[in-house]
């Protein structure tokens, strides 16, 4: 498909993310800039999630329907920033050494200690946690660091700026706050030059010129006169979201349901700035299996680990491609059901046309380049793709955890299939393995065979042991059919074609 005819069928798309790239469209039509700068945020303030990889993860399906819609011609960036300089607000529920952390509250997240013990601080370690994860799937970005863009001086300029507008950046924050809130707000946030803590505390006056804050230390009386550049002050998050699309030049950024009144405030006060706030749009929060929302802090909810550990990296893209304005159960049991759909989006593919094919979720996940579909053929007849609940069903009757036995019941399906041949479900089978062990495995419960039983399965052992090798399916069901026709307990007269002489076999056989 030549590029121009790509261009075409994406112009008409129903995609959402076609339809949020054709904003940027209109948007860079309007301001005539020659690059477009994508950013997704991220609070180190405890292990990342997979709310903050869905953010990841759709805003590059944006960039890439945005680079499909312009023909790749504009430059893009996707910044992943780190709010490392917040201050600690409580000690998350899910880590280690949470007595090494405590001593740090109020500190910036770059300044605790890693609970963990293998990084210089409680930020570096989260920031190289979320970096690993968005390098193992390919994502491309810049990752950029509140306290490194803070101290460089990157944002002084924005700052400074800021502070010229502190009355205007007033008007708009105290009205959204409570009264007692209000009485002590600031944007600006001194760091104290002795204790290092982010500071809680009204400013008693502002000097533009000087380009500094003066506030009191509310425990020792003490007044002290800040910049606010250099990193000697960090922002009220409110105000840093959009000092951070005014120093950046921010396009496009989405966030949670739960951010819209957030939203509205700092994209007011980019106005004020000068800036013309990014567009995007809301997303519904992940649930975790009681329906809460997924914390960071928690720790409830799925890991990205977890869901990797049970479930193909592609399933998982799906997963946030999906319905993405939708509230959705994160938890393990939607990972089977998410394998599967992205197979057989993955096999309808090829068959689709274009039009089709943009609004199929693997053009997006791969960033228009999916991968053949993996299938098996038998007697040299028709295709088949595995499905993971195939997978999972054949580990539950073998009741094994060792891949090898499933592929043994696949090569007598298509002799020549390995792991070698075919690769992806090679993992499909690992992950099968894996879930029926922790999940289903646990939970299955045995009683000892009854007399009538003992003697079926007595009998089905032996009538197998001569049945041909070459035979087919059918073959082996007659076989079986045969066995429980002369029982009662298996005879079911209401079946279709049942007779008198020839009953047909319940579904308790089946069983």
């Amino acid at each position: 498909m030549s590029s121009q005819a790509l261009r075409e069928a994406a112009e008409t798309s129903k995609a959402w993310p076609f339809e949020e790239a054709r904003k940027l469209v209109a948007r860079l039509e309007r301001s005539g800039r020659k690059e477009v700068i994508f950013e997704t945020g991220y609070g180190p303030s405890g292990l990342p999630h997979l709310g903050t990889f869905g953010e990841v993860a759709r805003t590059s399906m944006v960039r890439h329907a945005f680079r499909t819609l312009t023909g790749d011609r504009v430059k893009t960036t996707l910044i992943a920033f780190s709010d490392d300089l917040d201050g600690l607000r409580k000690v998350p529920d899910n880590i280690p050494n949470r007595d090494l952390v405590l001593p740090h509250l109020g500190q910036p997240l770059s300044q605790v200690p890693d609970p963990f013990g293998a990084y210089g601080s409680f930020a570096e370690h989260n920031n190289a946690r979320l970096r690993a994860f968005l390098d193992q799937f390919g994502f491309e970005y810049k990752f950029m660091s509140s306290t490194e863009t803070y101290k460089s001086g990157r944002f002084d300029k924005a700052l400074l700026r800021m502070l010229d507008c502190f009355n205007e950046v007033q008007a708009i924050m105290l009205p959204s706050l409570r009264e007692e809130r209000a009485a002590t707000y600031s944007p600006f946030l001194p760091i104290h030059p002795r204790t290092g803590v982010v500071m809680q505390v009204p400013v008693l006056a502002h000097d533009s010129s000087a380009g500094t804050i003066l506030w009191r230390d509310l425990a020792t009386g003490e007044e002290f006169e800040t910049p606010v550049t250099g990193g000697h002050c960090k922002l009220q998050w409110k105000p840093d979201w959009a000092m951070r699309w005014y120093a950046l030049g921010v396009d496009y950024e989405m966030a949670g349901k739960d951010l819209i009144d957030s939203v509205k405030l700092s994209s007011r006060i980019a106005q004020v700035l000068g800036a013309d706030p990014p567009a995007g749009f809301n997303y519904e929060l992940f649930l975790d299996e009681n329906g809460q929302k997924i914390s960071k802090t928690k720790g409830n909810g799925l890991t990205i680990e977890q869901w990797l550990a049970y479930a193909s990296p592609e399933s998982l893209s799906l997963f946030m491609f999906q319905k993405p304005t939708a509230a959705k159960r994160l938890y393990f049991d939607v990972t089977p059901r998410t394998v599967d759909d992205y197979l057989g989006f993955l096999e309808a593919y090829p068959r689709q046309a274009w039009k089709e094919r943009l609004g199929n979720p693997v053009w997006h996940i791969h960033s228009g380049s999916p991968p053949e579909p993996e299938v098996l053929t038998h007697n040299g007849q028709g295709l088949t793709t595995i499905s993971f609940a195939m997978l999972l069903n054949l580990v539950a009757v073998s009741n094994t955890d060792n891949p090898s036995m499933l592929w043994g019941f696949l090569r007598r399906y298509y002799p020549v299939a390995s792991p070698e041949t075919h690769p992806r479900l090679d993992s499909l089978v690992r992950y099968a393995v894996a879930y029926f062990r922790d999940f289903v495995a646990p939970k299955k419960r045995y009683r000892e065979a009854d007399d009538v039983e003992r003697t079926v399965l007595m009998q089905i052992s032996s009538r197998l042991s001569e049945v041909s090798t070459n035979a087919s399916a059918d073959e082996i069901q007659h076989v079986l059919y045969d066995i429980a026709r002369p029982i009662p307990r298996y005879q079911d007269y209401a079946a279709k074609g049942a007779t008198t002489a020839r009953p047909g076999v319940s579904n308790e056989f089946l069983i």
